[in-house]
């Protein structure tokens, strides 16, 4: 079954409520994302649509795209501050929305000055090979309020899949989340579209915005992270790397400024160890993650579609989407050797999940054939002996349950389609 037509209107609840949450709070919102995710339409559809259901006019929404050829005109800030400024007639609350404001010469003295008008609510986008959306909220000196757009997550892609939660679960793992992606009914449009987007848009961004000379030496860093994913490694491992099976001498400082060019584009993020028991951040390793698994498998031309690593990597995407901090965990316990003797070994806990006073221990398991297996995931969970709740993420579709350790076990269905799924 495939996915509809770009004639749907896909809703983003979430991130329209993160904007009504922010309404008139006197601060710039900064909507945030990697490119094509959903910002503008975000911003210029859902909201917009939002504002007319609550009676605002048209006449009170001030929505100027930079990136048209027909709004050139007002990349001049003189220019805009007056246009704006001219269009505020009375005192009533005045709606300014800017998409791709990067592209708005000394955008942050307009953007300041339009936040002295008392009945001014600014939002802004901002995404492009110069300027990546990241960088504008630390322009605005503590008065930027960010607002992070994901890809669909699963529970909003089956709101545009025609089909079972099983048949669009494979669908998803392979091709993402991006709306568009999502929109089309064909297999083949849907790896063109992605694959042409990594190399045309997202490679090139960081390549002229960075300046990167050695552009090969980063498309190979890029498939190595893509074949890692949720594997430790750090510059140092990929430098080695490099030396060893691509016969590059490129440093791991290079390397590490690479994937700060990356994280920057919103491309990978990085997934810290956290000492459990200590309670603090370890060592230099770290795994990283695709914001959006299509892309993660156009990179490397959907020739490794290893499910388990790819759930792995939807799970810390969700996590993400809802709010939460991730970090892998690591348990030290104690076992006997051979010998008989007591030593001491680590244990890991795939995710460690953090929002104000909630943390949950999670382990992505895909699939648990055997007791073995069982032992297996729940050794490192056991080993935490906090009151925060453990819980193993499976593929099979079965009933939420505990076992007599008080750990939880759950589908991946049912933890990607109810955003209250952790409280259970």
């Amino acid at each position: 079954m495939r996915a509809l037509e770009q004639s749907v209107f896909i809703e983003r609840n979430k991130y329209l409520q993160a904007l009504i949450d922010r309404m008139h709070n006197g601060m710039v919102k900064v909507v945030t994302g990697i490119r094509r995710s959903g910002k503008s339409f975000l911003l210029f559809k859902i909201f917009r649509r939002y504002l007319r259901e609550l009676g605002v006019g048209d006449d009170h929404v001030i929505a100027i795209a930079l990136d048209q050829r027909q709004n050139r005109r007002y990349r001049d800030p003189d220019a805009i501050l007056q246009y704006i400024e001219a269009l505020i007639t009375d005192g009533s609350p005045y709606y300014i929305m800017i998409d791709e404001v990067q592209m708005l010469a000394e955008f942050e003295e307009v953007i300041n000055s339009l936040l002295h008008l008392e009945n001014a609510d600014v939002y802004v986008t901002g995404s492009n090979s110069k300027f990546l959306s990241k960088d504008v909220i630390t322009e605005f000196r503590g008065r930027g309020d960010e607002v992070h757009v994901y890809p669909l997550s699963f529970r909003e892609y089956m709101q545009v899949y025609e089909g079972d939660v099983y048949h669009c679960w494979s669908d998803y793992v392979v091709y993402g989340g991006l709306p568009l992606a999502a929109l089309m009914r064909s297999e083949a449009r849907k790896v063109q579209y992605l694959s042409s987007l990594f190399a045309e848009t997202y490679l090139k961004d960081i390549i002229e915005r960075n300046h990167i000379v050695k552009t090969q030496e980063l498309e190979d860093l890029i498939n190595v992270l893509a074949s890692s994913i949720g594997s430790l490694t750090n510059a140092n491992k990929i430098a080695a790397t490099y030396k060893t099976k691509l016969h590059s001498s490129l440093s791991a400082n290079t390397i590490r400024q690479y994937i700060d060019y990356l994280e920057d584009a919103y491309i990978v993020s990085a997934a810290q160890r956290y000492d459990v028991k200590g309670r603090k951040y370890i060592g230099a390793l770290v795994k990283y993650y695709f914001e959006d698994v299509g892309l993660r498998n156009a990179r490397l031309g959907f020739r490794q579609i290893e499910e388990t690593h790819l759930m792995e990597n939807v799970v810390y995407n969700e996590l993400r989407g809802r709010g939460y901090s991730v970090d892998v965990g690591i348990v030290e316990l104690r076992r006997r050797n051979a010998e008989g003797a007591s030593v001491r070994c680590q244990r890991e806990i795939d995710f460690v999940a953090n929002l104000g006073s909630r943390r949950y221990y999670i382990q992505s398991a895909f699939s648990i054939p055997d007791m073995d297996k069982w032992e297996q995931e729940k050794a490192s969970l056991c080993g935490v002996k906090d009151a925060f709740k453990k819980i193993v993420l499976v593929k099979d579709v079965r009933a939420v349950s505990r076992d007599e350790s008080g750990i939880m076990t759950m589908s991946i269905y049912d933890f990607l389609l109810n955003e209250d799924s952790l409280e259970l």
